[in-house]
């Protein structure tokens, strides 16, 4: 794998621990600021919107621009949103800030995705998304627990100034490992929007977000649900963080190894795997013993889909993939909010903290027959296209006989 990943590796690192790290620090936050924690919950909040509403956005313009300018642009975003937070006077200042930086997480994992891709050789291409993954799901191992631990005892200020130096970090990998990139064809939005009219590109995308939904409705009550049901202390949930972020990182890797030589049984895999977990879930969380070997094969089930899941939409948008490969980042953030806000619904509803991972599981069976069904249409496409392009039978060629006085 070309060296060019660890820079786009350092950037996802530094995406995924901003993204995530303030779930550990909104008490902080939320001290500091004289607000409430669910008033201090919308920086998290506005960050998934973020990044659903600038995926597309900032996706198209980088369609005109060279990608590796744009990756260290992005990067600058990312720079800028963080430093701001970092640096917030009052909390609406933060929020913003957080905004700015999430705008640049769909279009950094979109391009990046078609960087990684184009510099191996097409039978490693989802190898090389996972290497640039690997960043993203090693910020839970590492980065998350550490940015945490930095904030709550020296200040989550410097947390986000710490992040800021990483985007810095990133940019200046970018610039000297990413090799050259040409400007991109001059392709009008109309022609990145088309590969929206393709069933295989909105499947795809219907399985990213149910998919990796299923993971969140886990991972976001995961603390009520250790400490209420299993019996954990408060701080042992970190290092059950910690094991979840390691599966993370274990099924990205074997992701990416095994979808370059057979992508939907890859997905068949991990979709299905992920909604047993899931559903196992609930009776595991009364041993703790159990439930720690649980959490992170739901992390290993759930990532091993997105590097699978990403090449599907590029290998079906390649004439155009810049829009379509960022509006998939922004389904992960899409199903992300809609589980966790599934999940508190079932919570509210009283069917207690362990209810949600039903959800999840009904979410990764969902995505499951929405896999099954892409590969029947595609199946049927070929076989369609097959027939069509063999031509007219022999006995079709011949002229019909036409009878007298017709």
């Amino acid at each position: 794998m070309p060296l060019a990943l660890l820079a786009l590796a350092i950037g996802a690192f530094g995406i995924g621990t901003t993204e995530f790290v303030t779930s550990g620090l909104l008490p902080e936050v939320a001290d500091e600021f004289g607000v409430s924690i669910p008033t201090a919950g919308y920086l998290t909040t506005g960050y998934a919107l973020g990044v659903v509403v600038g995926a597309p956005i900032l996706a198209i313009i980088g369609s005109r621009v060279p990608r590796k300018q744009m990756l260290m642009a992005l990067m600058g975003l990312f720079i800028a949103g963080n430093a701001l937070s970092a640096a917030a006077p009052v909390f609406s200042v933060m929020l913003a800030g957080r905004i700015v930086a999430s705008l640049a997480h769909g279009a950094f994992f979109g391009i990046g995705a078609i960087v990684a891709a184009g510099l191996v050789a097409p039978q490693k291409k989802a190898g090389a998304i996972a290497m640039m993954f690997t960043g993203l799901t090693v910020a839970n191992v590492v980065g998350v627990p550490l940015g945490t631990l930095i904030g709550q005892n020296i200040g989550w200020r410097v947390t986000f100034f710490i992040i800021a130096g990483l985007g810095v970090l990133a940019v200046l990998g970018i610039a000297a490992l990413v090799p050259r990139q040409p400007r991109p064809e001059r392709t009008r939005v109309s022609g990145e929007l088309a590969a929206f009219r393709n069933p295989q590109v909105l499947l795809a995308m219907a399985m990213t977000v149910l998919g990796f939904g299923g993971v969140f409705t886990m991972s976001t009550y995961i603390t009520p649900m250790m400490t209420d049901v299993t019996g954990y202390a408060p701080g042992s949930v970190t290092w059950l963080l910690v094991l979840f972020g390691l599966g993370l990182v274990g099924g990205n890797l074997v992701g990416g190894k095994y979808a370059d030589r057979a992508l939907m049984p890859m997905l068949y895999t991990g979709l299905g795997g992920l909604a047993i977990m899931l559903a196992l879930l609930p009776l595991t969380a009364h041993d703790k013993l159990a439930a720690a070997i649980t959490i992170p094969l739901i992390g290993a089930f759930g990532f091993a889909t997105v590097p699978p899941l990403q090449k599907r939409v590029l290998d079906q948008t390649a004439d155009a993939p810049t829009l379509a490969s960022a509006v998939n980042i922004g389904a992960f953030n899409l199903g992300n909010a809609i589980a966790a806000w599934l999940g508190g619904l079932v919570i509210s509803a009283g069917f207690g903290y362990t209810a949600p991972n039903w959800v999840g599981a009904l979410m990764a069976a969902s995505a499951l027959l929405l896999a099954l069904l892409s590969a029947r249409l595609e199946r049927r496409t070929g076989r369609s296209g097959r027939i069509a392009a063999a031509g007219p039978s022999p006995m079709a060629a011949e002229p019909e006989a036409v009878p007298a006085g017709r």
